[in-house]
């Protein structure tokens, strides 16, 4: 089930970003088989299924691809898929013999789907670098954080997963789109520097509009504003407000109990460091629970900050089915929602190599061949 049923995409095995991007294309549908290096493979793999939720929905093909002979078995593939993603550095693909041009000659309609950094042209295409260097340089990781701190890293979700993974995922659907009206594959430049910016766009609009400023947490969105921002609570926990709106400010106001007091404009900047004082002696008057009694579920734009423990056990998360347990593992359920064709997890994470004659077997290989790659060492 899923909307990309039928349609059938090789992952080149790497890391965060590229699994992130397959895994989001097998939970709607897509059958993907992962190309795996056979140096990984476990003489004896455990019984049960690896619980990396990011390497769910596939099947793994472990292959050795300095082996030639394992190029070619790669290539057959490739002439019977719909794409391809990668993540490995710029001409990395071309020297193993597997670069977009060789593979959109095996098969003319390939969706070749490149993943990297720094994108595959540019002074620094070559250079090694992670998600911090990544939004570093798009301009977003300067202006998270609070004033007068340091920029405070938002884990590795904007240049992996958001400028990255789900780029790459969204490009692949578009460039399959456009496919099926041309005949022709093409190849997607998918960097994390160029997806990182994408994601700070309504920013570079509200700076080029004159309403927000280069100094980090002064701003409307970036904890300058008292109204959205977090606060600790009396047992050391923290909630969450977004009251941007003035009738959402002022249900904040009210259910705060601040709405007898004699308080300044709501956006007059100049008093925001005095009202975030303000709320912060109020929201340590009370527990985290006792607020969400007060405020949860209302127009104040609310919410407790859980954690990762925490979230999966939340009503609302609960009644949405928002969180699945997958062989002892909490993971997130495929997202978005369908009306007709809804996504359902197919596979757990593969042990690498699990599949490899399976996969062999179902793109018409004979099992005298596979016998010969297995003894070859071409695959595992």
């Amino acid at each position: 089930m899923g909307p990309l049923e039928g349609v059938k995409v090789l992952e080149i095995a790497g890391i965060g970003p590229g699994p992130f991007a397959a895994m989001m294309l097998a939970d709607m549908g897509a059958e993907v088989i992962r190309i795996d290096r056979a140096n990984r493979v476990r003489d004896e793999a455990p019984a049960a299924p690896p619980k990396d939720p990011l390497s769910r929905g596939r099947k793994s093909l472990a292959v050795d691809l300095k082996n030639p002979d394992a190029v070619e078995t790669v290539l057959r593939l490739v002439e019977q898929a719909d794409a391809l993603v990668e993540g490995f550095r710029p001409g990395v693909m071309e020297r193993l013999g597997l670069g977009p041009d060789t593979c959109l000659a095996r098969n003319p309609r390939l969706v070749f789907g490149r993943m990297t950094g720094w994108g595959q042209e540019g002074p620094m295409a070559q250079a090694a670098g992670h998600d911090i260097n990544y939004i570093s340089l798009a301009g977003v990781l300067d202006h998270i954080g609070r004033k007068d701190e340091r920029p405070l890293p938002p884990l590795n979700l904007v240049g992996d997963f958001g400028g990255g993974g789900m780029l790459m995922a969204f490009g692949v659907a578009c460039a399959l789109v456009e496919t099926a009206r041309s005949g022709k594959g093409q190849v997607i430049d998918c960097a994390m520097v160029d997806g990182a910016a994408a994601l700070m766009q309504m920013m570079y609009g509200m700076r080029a509009m004159g309403i927000w400023r280069d100094e980090r947490g002064t701003n409307l969105l970036d904890t300058g504003a008292h109204f959205y921002d977090v606060y600790e609570t009396k047992d050391g926990k923290h909630v969450s407000v977004g009251s941007i709106e003035p009738q959402f400010y002022a249900e904040l106001i009210e259910k705060s109990g601040l709405a007898g007091e004699d308080l300044p404009a709501q956006n007059d900047m100049s008093q925001w460091p005095k009202m975030h004082e303000r709320l912060t002696a109020v929201f340590q008057s009370r527990t985290r629970d006792e607020w969400c009694e007060i405020m949860e579920g209302s127009d104040v734009c609310f919410a407790p900050v859980l954690s990762m423990g925490e979230a999966p056990d939340h009503p609302h998360n609960r009644a949405r089915g928002t969180f699945l347990d997958v062989n002892g593992a909490v993971q997130a359920a495929p997202a978005p929602r369908f009306s007709r064709t809804e996504p359902q997890l197919s596979l757990p994470a593969p042990h690498i190599g699990e599949h490899t004659r399976q996969v062999l077997t179902e793109s018409g290989f004979e099992a005298a061949e596979i016998d010969r790659l297995v003894e070859s060492g071409a695959v595992r």
